[in-house]
């Protein structure tokens, strides 16, 4: 396929008068979703119109630039699978690079095919409000420009509605205060300093071990201790990266397939037919592997068998024991108990534990003593103590999967509000459509596969090619709008449902589950068949002319 851009804009794009400006699509995001998006809409001919809050492309690699942000999918497979040329023009440095890597990276993507020029930066979108006369979106910018669209994509990422304001008396605080998703652009010194970190998930883990050799004093506050995996992460060489290139349409093949859409899969075999010893050699050798592929391609009988599970998770403490020397107190308050291995997303970390028995920090245990407020000396807990610090780093997670959507004021036919219907209940049309908000697309949303079991890259690829293949389907046959109907949306929601009730991770309490917000319905976020499955799904729609979806 060709990657070179084309040499003239879209009409409409430089519009002057962008407050009554129509164009075929808006995108919203410049993520690896929208920059793709927008991608394939160009290539269609359509007029498309890109909107990012952030000053630049990226995603989430713009807004997490916290210190150790890096993958955790490898860099060979956490990639554009349309161009084996573009594949081929970038060489990563490491398997799980860092942020300011993978943010170079797809600004050499948007450079590459000239993307850029499709989105207006620094511009985040308020309102979008369907009109059912016009048939189509009138959508309004913070600043209050309104522009309309035939088709609206929101391509807002599963992670990237930050949880700020979550405890009392932030603004109190004297000394310099950050959260990981809003971290600034300017170098931020820890050198020497008193700093405390809350939360110990994937993105908390990533910071505490990064900081740790050079703050003066660390207090980590732990409510939830994490299962972890350790990373290994070797550097590429030009002799491994031209291997991988040369694998490019196997790869590409392969991630459509597996269950979480990495190039490695569950194919040890049934647990019950293995000796114990056998199923120690294959959790120690995807151990020493230093990838996700302990959890998502040793035995899938871990998400539904609670002796399995146990199993599996009393060899990941058993090495997390080892690693904390022993420490009675730190082995109690850092490693699960009451959760099973893989039932939560797992970390990949690089020394984490150690940090702990380091003589400058100090774990400070919330479930005995929560914090209660932000005071302008540090922390408060409950035990009415006091925590001085210089520095709070918030690593407090996000509103998964529904939170970047319900913040925008989306109103669908007869006015319904989507932030309103899913604050009682989420529910999606495989995650593609809402029925109610006709010609609304959206990747990463709940209901389908996502960050929290899947690689990101493959499964949003999907979605934008499935959306982008209905809209030339409905374009194509003289209609002008698409909608999921009711009848559709609820099968998938109790197919969705039936299957995540089999296993063990709906009996957990995470992000996961939506339980780290106060007041969000309950309701698993993300597809658990398995990615290959979710396709095969997709694709036979598409096959059979959309059923399920009303094209008029």
């Amino acid at each position: 396929m060709d990657i070179h851009p084309p040499q003239h804009a879209l009409p409409g794009t430089d519009d002057p008068e962008q407050a009554t400006a129509h164009f075929d699509a808006i995108v919203i995001g410049a993520g690896v979703a929208g920059l793709y998006q927008v991608y394939r809409l160009r290539e269609m001919g359509l007029t498309v119109q890109g909107y990012e809050t952030g000053s630049g492309v990226g995603g989430t690699w713009y807004w997490n630039r916290y210190p150790g942000a890096r993958f955790d999918s490898q860099a060979e497979i956490y990639q554009y699978w349309f161009s084996e040329e573009l594949y081929k023009s970038w060489k990563p440095t490491e398997r799980f690079p860092a942020q300011p890597e993978t943010e170079r990276w797809l600004n050499h993507v948007a450079d590459t095919l000239d993307l850029k020029k499709e989105f207006k930066f620094n511009t985040r979108i308020a309102a979008a409000r369907y009109d059912e006369a016009a048939q189509q979106w009138n959508v309004e910018t913070a600043d209050g420009t309104v522009v309309t669209a035939q088709f609206l994509i929101a391509c807002c990422g599963m992670l990237s509605a930050p949880i700020t304001n979550r405890f009392e008396g932030q603004a109190s605080f004297k000394g310099e205060l950050y959260h990981t998703a809003l971290w600034p652009k300017a170098p931020v010194d820890l050198k020497g300093k008193r700093v405390a970190v809350v939360g110990t998930g994937a993105t908390g883990i990533q910071v505490i071990q990064t900081i740790a050799p050079e703050v003066g004093s660390m207090k980590v506050f732990v409510r939830t201790p994490q299962y972890i995996i350790p990373m290994r992460n070797p550097k590429y060489s030009d002799t491994d990266w031209n291997a991988w290139c040369e694998r490019f349409h196997e790869l590409k093949k392969r991630v459509q397939e597996t269950f979480a859409g990495f190039d490695y899969d569950f194919d040890a075999g049934p647990w019950e037919e293995k000796t114990p010893e056998e199923r120690t050699q294959v959790l120690e050798g995807l151990w020493e592997d230093g990838s996700l592929s302990l959890w998502l391609a040793s035995f899938p009988e871990m998400f539904f068998d609670e002796a399995v599970s146990e199993e599996v998770s009393e060899f990941v403490r058993a090495k997390m024991r080892d690693r904390l020397q022993h420490n009675e107190a730190l082995c109690d308050l850092l490693i699960p108990k009451d959760y099973g291995f893989g039932t939560h997303r797992v970390p990949l970390e690089n020394k984490y534990l150690e940090v702990y028995l380091q003589p400058n920090v100090e774990a400070v245990d919330c479930k005995k003593a929560p914090i209660t407020r932000i005071v302008s000396e540090g922390i408060q807990t409950a035990d009415g103590k006091v925590h001085e610090v210089d520095v709070i780093i918030f690593a407090l997670g996000f509103d998964a999967g529904s939170g970047a959507l319900t913040r925008i004021d989306i109103r669908g036919r007869d006015d319904r509000s989507l932030k309103d219907e899913w604050s009682k209940e989420i529910r999606t049309a495989m995650g593609l459509q809402v029925n109610g908000y006709p010609n609304l697309f959206t990747t990463g949303a709940p209901l389908a596969p996502s960050a929290a079991l899947c690689n990101m890259t493959t499964c949003l690829q999907h979605q934008v090619d499935w959306i982008t293949d209905c809209i030339d389907y409905t374009l194509r046959h003289d209609k002008r709008v698409v909608e999921a109907t009711e009848a559709f949306q609820d099968a998938w929601v109790e197919h969705h449902d039936e299957t995540a009730a089999k296993t063990l991770v709906v009996k957990t309490d995470s992000w996961y589950m939506g339980s780290n917000v106060e007041g969000k319905p309950r309701r698993l976020l993300s597809y658990i068949g398995g990615v290959g499955n979710y396709h095969k799904r997709c694709d036979e729609l598409a096959t059979q002319g959309y059923p399920g979806f009303d094209i008029q």
